[in-house]
Formats: structure tokens, sequence, C-alpha cells
């Protein structure tokens, strides 16, 4: 098609490519110029079949953490990112984990004896489910027994939930429990169970919510069918990470550093009843016979039947469960690519590589993804193109068992982190299918949306950014919630962070998560690969090397106005006599104007200079310095690990983002006491963030 543009066209064409070097953040106009030309090269250097041979390679096998073939893809991993000229290290651990999946077996006993199936049927052409390796559905971290009793349908098993059992008059003591996933973290449907007195707990996924009841399930469709179980973690500890080393890296048992660990007897938050996955297809032959009371009208899921609160006496279930629990190695694979100008400048990508089975969507995309932008980079450098901030691309162990790799690696750097990251890009799952996405700090928002309308989209005329917007004037960026390895990064050491890419459809954490399913249902086309590639590889390319960090510093008091605005409308639902948070408030118009006026000065000095390089230094310190504002070493009161004034995930569900959590923690438990604590807390870090925003004003000036 370019043969055929017009003069005109080109021109204009070219005015724009002006216009937009000089208006690229953090970059003077001769550092936009050559940024452009720098992205230019970066993008026609991603190899689109790159990302399809190492998905390939590395989910050839299911790899849970402390596996052999966990080991042989660390191995893989090194391997590519030295031949691609990468510095290479390895960061060992000895976490506590549940070794191996242990035993269990669920079984009907009265009215009748029937074993439940536990696992994942053969596929006729899906030969990956074959795979001799395959294994029964599990939940880590679950506690050991073996116990026969009555049922008892908790609905998602969420605090909620539960409370309205007892509301109900429903006895869950020495019961065993049936709830299906959604509400919550899976490991708080557990912690909740064993609060309430029951035996055990069994989950399931409900054709409701992920199954026939939503469209064709697989392997026509992508939905689970009535054999696909959903695995995962149950850790629910109060920090984030290796269950006996809170703040501390879980190092070696042999290193020379000796690290203080917990006593497991002593670690809330490790289970004691027996847990374990079914599929819907197995649940339906016990929720079918259960005779109680019909459930509330919210909690009928899809199965063709009412669902009953109780199974009664004559409906008896066997549960076990056998775990061995333990100190498994767990392996980080850090390479850095060294700045030419700013080595001690870090932006770091990471994805974990463990899986519950073969991980081909969650979380191996992001593995071949990053193993592609390795090579690509690696070769730009050996031809003269080397950043000017060093480029870590990590990727993480034991992520699946509790956010724990990545974690350990935050604690053993803390310090040097602080000093040294400018941002922190999680990529977990990224390339899981055509759908871009993001979720994001403040201060990074406004890159991820630049960099997205560099790139197009693929079997499309339009950008990412375009397609991603949809017909709304901005596409919807999130804020960062719980579940994946952002977390220490941004709510433990305050570093601004990002968690996106490309998603789709999942049978998630089933052993169908493979190349098959990829192929058929993910991306056929094997085209988003690259193309996520390209957006995330230009992204980190202009924090890597701009003149200034390009983070939008007026961004905190535009969103800081709305969370506190949603805070005073939660807090009111339940206190009509409450004042707001004016302290807080008052803060943010002050922050609001500082970051306005510094925004103009660094624009400003921009457009007229490149900048002295040793001011540059100064400058950039000051700003990798301002997301620290909202470390507060006291932290929350749910778990004093999340340091974050700023975010963390919601502690009652896991996975959700909890914005201002000092403040949403008081609003969950509906209490007003310690509210103006808060309000002086935050106001006193947004005071503290306007202050290192004016002495940075200062210095420019």
């Amino acid at each position: 098609m370019k043969k055929h543009y017009s003069l005109s066209l080109i021109f204009a064409a070219s005015l724009c490519f002006t216009l937009q070097a000089q208006s690229i953040d953090g970059f003077s106009k001769n550092a936009a110029e050559k940024q452009l030309q720098s992205e230019n090269k970066f993008k026609e250097a991603v190899d689109f079949g790159s990302f399809k041979s190492h998905l390939e390679t590395i989910t050839e096998h299911p790899h849970t953490a402390g596996s052999e073939a966990n080991e042989k893809v660390k191995d893989y991993m090194v391997e590519v990112m030295k031949n691609a000229g990468w510095d290479v290290q390895v960061y060992p651990y000895d976490v506590y984990l549940t070794k191996g999946q242990g035993e269990s077996l669920i079984e009907l006993v009265y009215p009748i004896r029937k074993p439940l199936n536990q696992q994942e049927y053969i596929v006729d052409d899906n030969p990956y489910s074959r795979h001799p390796e395959l294994k029964k559905g599990w939940n880590a971290f679950s506690g050991s027994g073996d116990v026969t009793a009555e049922v008892v349908y908790a609905n998602y098993g969420t605090k909620a939930d539960f409370e309205k059992l007892e509301q109900l008059g429903v006895n869950v003591k020495d019961k065993i429990v049936l709830a299906r996933y959604g509400g919550n973290f899976r490991g708080y449907k557990a912690k909740f169970a064993a609060q309430y007195g029951a035996a055990g707990l069994i989950i399931f996924t409900d054709p409701a919510d992920a199954g026939y009841v939503r469209g064709p399930v697989y392997p026509e469709g992508f939905l689970f069918n009535d054999n696909s179980i959903q695995r995962g973690s149950l850790l629910t500890v109060d920090w984030t990470g290796d269950a006996l080393t809170p703040f501390e890296p879980a190092l070696p048992l042999d290193s020379k550093t000796k690290i203080k660990r917990l006593d497991p007897k002593d670690v809330k938050g490790l289970h004691s009843i027996p847990v374990t996955p079914i599929s819907y297809g197995s649940a339906q032959e016990i929720l079918s016979r259960m005779d109680g009371r019909p459930v509330p009208a919210r909690w009928q899921g899809g199965l063709p039947f009412t669902y009953r609160l109780e199974g009664g006496p004559d409906l008896q279930v066997r549960l076990k469960v056998e775990q061995e629990q333990g100190f498994v190695r767990a392996n980080n694979v850090v390479g850095t690519l060294k700045g030419a100008t700013h080595p001690d400048e870090w932006i770091i990508l990471g994805c974990h590589y463990d899986a519950w089975s073969f991980g081909s969507t969650d979380p191996n995309s992001g593995t071949a993804m990053l193993l592609s932008m390795t090579e690509t980079l690696g070769k730009l450098a050996s031809e003269g193109n080397r950043p000017s901030r060093s480029i870590l691309i990590a990727h993480w162990d034991a992520e699946e068992h509790g956010v724990i790799g990545s974690t350990e690696w935050v604690e053993q750097l803390r310090d040097e982190l602080n000093a040294k990251a400018v941002a922190y890009i999680n990529l977990d799952a990224a390339v899981g299918g055509r759908n871009f996405g993001a979720s994001a700090s403040p201060t990074l928002k406004k890159i991820i949306m630049d960099a997205a309308k560099e790139v197009m989209y693929p079997d499309s005329a339009k950008t990412v950014y375009e397609i991603w917007a949809g017909q709304r004037s901005e596409p919807n960026i999130g804020n960062l919630g719980g579940g994946s390895d952002h977390i220490a990064f941004y709510m433990h050491a305050g570093i601004p962070s990002i968690s996106g890419g490309a998603g789709g459809p999942s049978l998630y954490h089933t052993n169908y998560d493979d190349m098959y399913f990829y192929e058929k249902f993910a991306d056929p086309s094997f085209k988003m690969g690259g193309t996520v590639e390209q957006l995330i590889g230009i992204i980190a390319l202009r924090l890597a090397n701009a003149d200034l960090i390009p983070y939008q510093l007026t961004r905190y008091a535009k969103d800081l106005e709305l969370h506190f605005a949603n805070a005073d409308r939660q807090v009111k639902s339940f206190d009509t006599g409450f004042q707001g948070f004016e302290k807080s408030k008052a803060a943010i118009s002050e922050l609001k104007e500082s970051a306005e006026s510094l925004e103009g000065a660094i624009a400003n000095m921009l457009a007229t200079a490149t900048p002295d390089a040793k001011k540059v230094k100064d400058f950039n310190k000051d700003l990798i310095a301002f997301e620290k504002s909202f470390i507060d070493p006291k932290g929350m009161y749910f778990g004093n690990w999340y340091r974050s004034l700023y975010a963390s995930n919601d502690p009652f569900s896991g996975y959700a983002s909890w914005v201002l959590p000092g403040i949403q923690y008081e609003i969950e438990i509906k209490s007003t006491d310690r509210l103006a604590e808060w309000d002086e807390r935050y106001s006193a870090a947004i005071l503290d963030l306007k202050q290192k925003m004016d002495a940075l004003h200062g210095k420019i000036n």
C-alpha cells in the first residue's frame, strides 16, 4: 500500500514524525528523534516466529515448581539469554512448599459407594492430554487428613457466604464444605471453612461461571467442560512470599548468610483441613443428592437441578488428602543488558515460569515473549544500539504457590532496588489471547497508551491503541491488585509498576492449558507474541533511554481525587455524619499545583536544550524517590508487610485491587475508629511527595 501514497501524504507523515519526536515524554528534541529511530529498528528486528518456537519448547512438559521439568525450563532460559549476549544470574532460594502434589481421593460413601473423577480426560486429537506426567487436580498447602462427613454447600465460600450460612442456621462444624470457585482467592475459602469448624473443603468450577451456561465447552469451545479442574495454591499468610521468612529472603539453607525462619506450627495461613478441587461433573454427583433447604436465589449455580444448603445424614462423602510440606529449591533467572550511560538505573521486566501443568497461556506465553525480547534487544546491542539504562529481564519461580520467587528477590535486593529501580513491568500470561489490557501505578499509565499508538494490531489497519480504546476516548487502565509478581515491587518496595499484556480464553490452571489449546483458541495466528513484544519493548526502551524518567507526575493528583471521593462515599454509606478526609483533600490540591508546575518545568527544559548529564543523574535520582512517599514502615493493620499507602491486594478476596488500602480496610470492617489516623498518614505522604516535587522544581529552575 505504501507505494500508492501521494507526495502530500508522505509530507504529512514526515511532519507528524517530527512533531511526535518533539513530544515524547522525557526526551529532548534531538533525543526524541533518535529514540523514534531506535524504536523503528526494534520493531523491525522482532522475529515473530521466535515466540512460537520458545513457547513450544518451554511448555512441552508439565513443570510445577520444584519439579525436574521446571529445572529444564530454567536451564533453557539461561542458555537462550546467554546466547543473546545478556549477563545471566540464577538466584536460588529454599522455600517452604508442598512437595509434589501428594495423594487425594473423593468418594461417595452413602447412599452408594462411588469414587469421583479428579483428573481431566484424554482428548483424542490432543496429544498433550495423554502426557504421562499429568496429575490429578490438587491445591498446594492443603492440610492432610481423611474425613467422612455430611456436606454443606457454601456458594463461593466468601466471608459473607459463611456469615449467611450462620444466619440461616446451617452448622458447618465437622462437615465437608462444597464451594465453587470465584468471589475470592481459594485460600480464603479454606480459611473461612476452617474458622467455622469444617472438617474439609472441596472446590469446583460451576458451569454458570465458566462452563456450558456461558457457551461451548472444551474441546469444541474454550470453556470448562465437566472434567476440567482448576488447580491452585491455598497459602493465606499475612504477607506475600515464602511462608517462613516474611521481610527476609529465603536464602538457601546452606548459604553463608543465615536467615531466621518461622516454625511452620506458628504460621497462620498454613491450613490444617484437607482441601482439593474437582470438576463440576464430579461435584454434580454430590450436589444432585443433597436434600436440604433450597439455597438463596443468588447461590444457584448452573447444574440442572435446585442447589441445596445441606446434604443431610443420608449423604456421606469421604475426602482424603495427604501432602508433605518442606523445603523446595526455587530458582529465579535474571538477565541484565547493561546500560550504556546509566547502568545503575534499572528497568525490570518479569514473568514467572512455573506452571500447574503445561502453562501455554498461563504463564508461559509471557515467558516466551520475554525470551524473544531478550534476543531482539541483544541483537540491537551487538550492533551498537545499547539502551542508556540497564534493562533486566527476570523469570520468577514458585509464583503459583504464593508469588514467592519474585518476593524473595525483592526482599534480598530491597535496598538496591530502592536506589536503582525505575519501573517493574509484569508480564504474567502476557500473550494469552488477542485482547490487550493493562493495570498500572499512576505515573506509568500514559506511557502504556503512548506505546500502544506506535504498534499495529495484527491483521488490522489500526493500532493496538485504537483496538484497545474501541469507542472510548481512551482505553481503561486498571489499578494493580493481587495475584502476581508485581506485588512486592509495588506494594512492599514502592517501585512504579505495570501488569499487562494480551488476554483471552483460558482453561485456567487445568491440564488443558497446552499448545493444542493455544493454537486452537488463544491465538491461532501466533502474531500477538511479536505484537506484545513490540509494545512492551517500546515502553522499556522509552523508560531506558529518556533523558528524564518519563513518569506522568500529574496523574497522582488526578487519580487520588477520584479515590478519595470514592472513599468518602463508601464511609458515608454507613456513617452519615462523616466529615470527609479534609486533610488529605487539601494535600491533594497542593500536590496538583506542584505536579503541574514541575511537569511544565521539565517540558520547558527538554524543549530548549539537552540537559547536562550530571544534573540529569541527580534529577532522575529524585524522580525514583517519588513513589517511596507512599511507603509507610508501619504498614497496614491487616498485614504490616504491605507498606504502600497507595495500593494493596484485597486481604479478604486476595485478588482485587485496594487503592487507599488503609482506608479500605476500615470501610470493609465498617469502622470509623482509625479514619482520623489515616487522614493524617495519607496527608503526610501526599505532602511529602509534594515537597519532593517542589525540591526538584527548584533544582531545574
